[in-house]
C-alpha cells in the first residue's frame, strides 16, 4: 500500500426509493444499489453493514454543515444486487438518486 493514494473504506451505493406497492409507499423502508452487486448473493455480504447518507446544509451546527444520516442494511430486494436498509431518521425524498456511503463494518469475516 503506497502512502501517497488514499483510500476509500466504503462502498458507493445509489437511494433508488422507497420500498413500495403500486400505490403507497413506505418510507421506513429504503431501497438501495450498490456498485457492483448484481446478485442476491453478493448482496448477502453487505446485510448488517452500516449506511450513511452524507449531505451538506446552509445553516452550521457545531462547526460544519455537513450533515450525516446513519441506517443498516437490513436484507435483499429482488434478485437484482438491491437491497433494504433503514434509517435512524427516514431519508428524505430529495435523496432520491443520491449517493449513499455503505460502510466495510461491521465485519462478519
Amino acid at each position: 500500500m503506497s502512502s501517497g493514494s488514499p483510500h476509500r473504506l466504503y462502498v458507493k451505493g445509489k437511494h433508488l426509493s422507497y420500498q413500495r406497492g403500486k400505490r403507497n409507499t413506505d418510507p421506513n423502508t429504503s431501497l438501495i444499489k450498490i456498485e457492483g452487486v448484481d446478485s442476491t448473493e453478493d448482496a448477502q455480504f453487505y446485510l448488517g453493514k452500516r449506511v450513511a447518507y452524507v449531505y451538506r446544509s446552509k445553516k452550521t451546527v457545531r462547526g460544519s454543515k455537513i450533515r450525516v444520516i446513519w441506517g443498516k442494511i437490513t436484507r435483499p430486494h429482488g434478485n437484482n444486487g438491491v437491497v433494504r436498509s433503514k434509517f435512524r431518521n427516514n431519508l428524505p425524498p430529495s435523496s432520491f438518486g443520491a449517493t449513499l456511503r455503505i460502510m466495510l463494518y461491521p465485519s462478519n469475516i
